[in-house]
């Protein structure tokens, strides 16, 4: 198993290289501490029997998100999620060249989060997955619900006066950790793929994972029509000219 840890992030190093930019590396870095902090305090709430508490380990992956957003970019840019990046691309919000290179910056940035907790609590054996409780329907539908709203969220205060662009890091942080209160004593409130499949890799618990490769993209994706129906015009509105202000700084 270690040898395909090792294969897996030196394949999606190679890519991620191969096409290197400061808004990819901006991205990993924000995926990174994202994985970093959010499955550090469930391993560490773990070690400590508890401590952290699930409200506290609900509030470090909202606080970590929220922290991403102000430290690099806006909202549109501070992409630490492949399911929210496929939402953009389909809202007409990101350019069809630049979904790839986003999407494995945020995988290789999780990864190397999760390979850095392995090496640090070598003897815990999940590292923080995502693992469903009840039933696998169960999870899946929550997950979808879930990155629904998630992405719901996002679009609309990625848009709009820019009162609500400068409140946009509360919103989604906000969102994240209500969603990760309720839901993640059922389903780990993922809502993101990365998040979900590299302590997955790095633990080899993979049996489930693909509901967190799957219910979140089909939930965000979802969103976008929905988004459209209830705010018309005023939500996700192309990017025209190479016009380029979502993204990359």
């Amino acid at each position: 198993m270690q040898l395909v840890q090792v294969i897996v992030l030196l394949l999606f190093s190679f890519f991620w290289l191969n096409n290197s930019s400061i808004c990819k590396f901006r991205l990993l870095s924000a995926s990174f501490f994202l994985v970093f902090a959010g499955t550090g305090a469930i391993i560490i709430n773990d070690l400590t029997g508890g401590q952290i508490t699930h409200m506290g380990i609900a509030l470090t992956f909202g606080l970590v998100v929220m922290a991403m957003i102000y430290s690099v970019g806006n909202v549109s840019v501070a992409h630490l999620n492949p399911a929210v990046t496929l939402g953009f691309l389909m809202s007409g919000r990101l350019e069809k060249q630049e979904a790839l290179p986003f999407i494995l910056s945020q995988f290789l940035g999780a990864i190397l989060a999760s390979l850095i907790l392995r090496f640090m609590f070598l003897n815990h054996p999940t590292l923080g997955i995502t693992v469903p409780i009840g039933s696998m329907y169960q999870a899946f539908s929550l997950e979808i619900i879930l990155s629904f709203l998630l992405m719901f969220v996002v679009l609309n205060v990625s848009t709009g006066a820019k009162e609500k662009g400068i409140m946009a890091g509360v919103a989604v942080g906000s969102t994240i950790a209500l969603e990760a209160l309720f839901a993640g004593p059922i389903t780990g409130a993922s809502m993101n793929p990365a998040r979900s499949l590299a302590p997955a890799l790095m633990s080899g618990n993979v049996q489930q994972v693909w509901i967190y490769l799957i219910a979140p993209v089909l939930g965000a994706l979802a969103a976008c029509p929905f988004c459209r129906l209830i705010q018309g015009k005023e939500c996700c509105p192309p990017i025209e000219n190479g016009d380029k202000l979502t993204y990359p700084l």
